[in-house]
């Protein structure tokens, strides 16, 4: 299947995609299958299991609040902080959910089971379960959530907004082929795609609509102060940085290097803003949100003549290369490690920043092949199961890697040895091989290393 630039980008919240947002969705779905059925007044109890990564860095992805908030009905495009917290404190409080906001039933602490071990679907498996009053199962359900906040139930195939693409591609070969056939970038293949199902303005208005949140999440990153929540209390840096740089900036002389720090200010105001449960757009995933936006940023501030037109642009090329990893590979910390998160998230943003600097096809394809093939290998291995340490540091990292691939597949002419085609099949094959320790589950790497202070 060929996915749509808004089943890549979705507005969510903090801290994950895969283990929040995710779980959200599923928890949703479940509360309205339980209301459609006519043994909704039978439920008197709803119990979940989490298997897998959800249940090994549930705690600090905050898994267990996203299910509350689906079950009462809340989607993760909409629900405020204030909203979230007074849910979850109504909940903490009366040992009940209110499913939908149409039927209370109980539900408490101890009705969510955390299991390690992994069900045959997926990492990132959820087993929800409604009981009536004798404790019999009236409704039992699994779900796999399985990256970038998309879900599948089991048995079938997985929930997504449905792109019935004018021009399908399964490679990136076949996606050159469709450029060099048609004359069109790749983001005009994109476009042909999404407008199958909408018109011309409402592509414009959703894709203006993901770089406003971008946009909102970046000045509300830049401006908070403080730590972040959870035990290793780590400071927020993004607004120091930025004031620095305020004062900095107005001698670039002084620094020939500021542009990188306005890099890295803007990848890091997201992904505090991220780990702090705010407003972000999936890009692909939360623990990787913070790399598009800020080349996106990098782009609008340095690049003479850059506009809105640029911008979608540039989503809609990096939905390109995200949709041929997930297509292939996996963008799942739980399946692929790392480098499924971040290192699909620069493919993409060193993709959309070569073709809006004005690179062929093959240059942008080549774009994406330098910024995936150098994270290989890269492991997920969040300390304390939080998505702070090291991961708010790999999208500033990940975003200055994005610049330099761009701005290399742009001094060539997209003739390379090692083909994307092949770096995703490279990033598959090295995510099935890699020790499930390694793969967001906090029981390796940095996680066992760093001392919890």
């Amino acid at each position: 299947m060929t996915y749509g630039v808004f089943d890549i980008f979705r507005i969510g919240i903090g801290p994950s995609s895969s283990h929040t947002v995710g779980p959200m969705r599923a928890a949703r779905q479940f509360a309205q299958d339980v209301c459609d059925v006519a043994v909704r007044g039978d439920v008197d109890r709803i119990r979940v299991e989490l298997y897998g990564s959800l249940s090994a860095t549930g705690v600090g992805h905050a898994t267990d609040r996203a299910i509350v908030l689906g079950l009462s009905g809340e989607v993760p495009e909409t629900v405020s902080r204030s909203r979230a917290d007074a849910l979850v404190a109504g909940h903490t409080a009366s040992g009940t959910v209110n499913l939908l906001g149409s039927h209370v039933v109980s539900y408490s602490a101890d009705d969510l089971i955390w299991k390690l071990d992994r069900l045959p679907g997926h990492s990132n498996g959820l087993r929800f379960l409604a009981l009536d009053g004798n404790d019999r199962v009236v409704v039992d359900e699994t779900f796999y959530s399985i990256g970038g906040g998309s879900i599948r139930r089991a048995g079938y195939g997985e929930q997504q907004s449905g792109n019935d693409a004018a021009l399908p591609f399964a490679s990136a070969r076949e996606l050159l082929a469709a450029c060099a056939a048609t004359g069109l970038p790749i983001s005009g293949i994109v476009r042909m795609n999404e407008e199958v199902e909408r018109s011309p303005n409402e592509v414009s208005a959703g894709l203006q609509g993901i770089w406003r949140v971008m946009e909102e999440c970046v000045r509300a990153g830049l401006a908070a102060t403080g730590v972040l929540p959870g035990p290793l209390s780590v400071p927020r840096r993004a607004h120091a940085i930025h004031q620095r740089l305020l004062h900095t900036d107005a001698d670039p002389l002084n620094d020939p290097l500021i542009a990188l720090d306005w890099v890295s200010a803007f990848a890091i105001a997201v992904n505090e803003e991220n780990a702090a449960g705010g407003r972000i757009v999936t890009a692909p995933t939360n623990g990787a949100a913070g790399i598009v936006p800020a080349v996106l940023h990098f782009y609008q501030k340095y690049t003479p003549g850059a506009h809105l037109s640029g911008v979608e642009q540039f989503l809609l090329c990096a939905s390109a290369i995200g949709s041929l990893i997930k297509q292939n590979a996996s963008i799942s910390g739980a399946e692929m490690g790392c480098q499924g998160e971040v290192g699909s998230a620069c493919a993409m943003a060193a993709a959309g920043l070569c073709e809006v600097l004005g690179g062929s096809p093959k240059q942008v394809e080549n774009a994406a092949e330098i910024a995936l093939e150098h994270h290989l290998g890269l492991t997920c291995d969040p300390v304390a199961g939080l998505v702070q340490i090291p991961c708010i540091e790999r999208n500033a990292i990940g975003a200055v890697k994005a610049i330099s691939a761009a701005r290399l597949a742009l001094n060539g002419q997209g003739d390379h040895t090692v083909s994307l085609d092949m770096a995703i099949e490279t990033l598959r094959s090295t995510g099935m091989d890699m020790k499930a320790e390694y793969k967001e589950t906090s029981r390796a790497g940095l996680a066992v290393n760093v001392i919890e202070c």
